[in-house]
Formats: structure tokens, C-alpha cells, sequence
């Protein structure tokens, strides 16, 4: 099996993410240009490293994934870290020799925000597809959660794969600033005006959704805090398709 891993500046998490990964087969990290040490860490870390320009995440993927030569790929994000659990269910369902008919496994994901935890909102079990038969497909090129597309069947796992995805509030925030870019202009494929509805109601539906709908509110302060930042996503997504549309920029 072969692990793949894109990075851009993740010199604090690579090491870690490597680790978890360290039993597979082959590693293969495709960077976008890092300006810190993501690189050559994970070249330290015995990983086949990939430099290249960033196109977009489905694209990269698709590109570590032709780089791998094992028949089976996972896909690990960098603030990703698999248990030893999800380890030894990998190596089980793989030694047995999956049907012909079956194209990938989704795992369940445990996403972890200020250092703890969520179970409610939505955030556990956050089901990923992310181990398949290397030609059995690929991602598509959606701008933001681009797509896996298998020809086959799919079957759930049981163990987790831990998400460190926030480890603060600042780091949150950033997210947010940038993953509204991309979620905005994708928006802005399907649809060429944005209503005041769309920047109400998709907020306050987003906070009603996660906090009270899934549970958000069983985590306490940090299940509000999630909500609240979940919800300004949906805002400010919509706020900046609005200013595409509407503003004009002086030049």
C-alpha cells in the first residue's frame, strides 16, 4: 500500500503525519512550493518527494497517486494521523484480499478543533473516502472538497483516522479566509447572482444545522465556537461571491 500526502508549509505537522504512515509500503509527499523545511523533512523521513506548482487539490492528488506504483493508495492531509487501530484494520482487510468488485474504503474521522475532540456537529464520525485501488479513479477538479470518483463498490471501516485540522482559533481563522476564496469562485460556476437570502439564511442555517441539528452543543464552548466559525464560513463564502459580482475594483 502507498500512503500520499500533499503539503504546502506544513513543516510542523509532516513529521508527525509521516510517522503514523511510516508502515506502509511506499510514502509519497507531492509539495506545493514550500517555503519552510516540509521538503526536506519528509525527505529525512524516507518519503518519495514530489516539488511541483500548486494546480488545485484534486489535481495534485491525481498526480502523487500516478507517482505511486502499489496497488492500493491512502490519502493522508498533513494534520491527519493514522491510529494504530485504523493501521492494523488496513493491513487485515488488505491481506485478505479485498473482491475485485470493491474500490475503496471509507474511514471514519475523528477532527479534533482547539485541541479536543468534537463528537457532535457533524465532526465524528466525519466519513472520508480515502483508501482504493490505485486505477480504480481519481479526483475531479473542483476547487474545495474535490471529489473522489471510483468505479466500483465502496465499504466503511470501522477505525479512526485523527484530524487535527484547528489547532487554534488564529490557524481557524486563516482557513476560513482562504478556503472562502475558493468556495466562493467554485459558487460562482453554478450561479451568477447572490440574494441577501443566501447570506442569512445560509448562515444562520449552518449554525442551526451544526449546533443544534447534529449536536454540536454535547462539546460545549468549543461545539459553539465551531458552529459560530462554521456558519461565518457560509457567510462570508457568499459575501465574497456577492463582491465578484458586484464590485467593481479600481485599477
Amino acid at each position: 500500500m502507498a500512503a500520499v500526502i500533499i503539503t504546502k508549509d506544513e513543516e510542523r505537522n509532516i513529521e508527525a503525519c509521516l510517522d503514523s504512515v511510516g508502515w506502509a509500503d511506499e510514502v509519497v509527499v507531492v509539495d506545493a512550493d514550500s517555503t519552510d523545511r516540509t521538503a526536506e523533512l519528509a525527505r529525512a523521513r524516507g518519503a518519495r518527494v514530489f516539488v511541483r506548482p500548486w494546480p488545485g487539490y484534486g489535481p495534485q492528488k491525481n498526480f502523487g497517486i500516478e507517482q505511486a506504483t502499489a496497488d492500493w493508495v491512502l490519502i493522508v492531509d498533513a494534520d491527519e494521523r493514522v491510529t494504530p487501530e485504523l493501521r492494523e484494520e488496513i493491513a487485515l482487510v488488505l491481506g485478505k484480499g479485498p473482491p475485485p468488485d470493491l474500490a475503496g474504503y471509507e474511514v471514519p474521522r475523528r477532527n479534533f478543533f482547539y485541541g479536543r475532540r468534537l463528537r457532535g456537529g457533524g465532526a465524528s464520525p466525519d466519513y472520508q473516502l480515502r483508501l482504493f485501488r490505485r486505477t480504480a479513479g481519481r479526483y475531479d477538479g473542483v476547487l474545495l472538497h474535490e471529489n473522489l470518483h471510483l468505479d466500483g463498490r465502496t465499504e466503511r471501516l470501522t477505525r479512526p483516522l485523527d484530524h487535527h485540522s484547528m489547532p487554534d482559533i488564529r490557524e481557524h481563522v486563516r482557513k476560513i479566509v482562504r478556503y472562502t476564496t475558493l468556495a466562493a469562485r467554485e459558487k460562482l460556476k453554478r450561479r451568477s447572482r447572490v440574494t441577501a437570502a443566501d447570506l442569512l439564511g445560509g448562515h444562520v442555517a449552518t449554525i442551526v444545522r451544526i449546533y443544534l441539528w447534529r449536536g454540536g452543543w454535547r462539546d460545549g464552548v468549543p461545539g459553539l465556537i465551531f458552529a459560530l466559525f462554521s456558519g461565518m464560513h457560509t457567510f462570508v463564502k457568499y459575501a465574497k461571491a456577492w463582491e465578484a459580482l458586484n464590485v467593481k475594483r479600481e485599477a
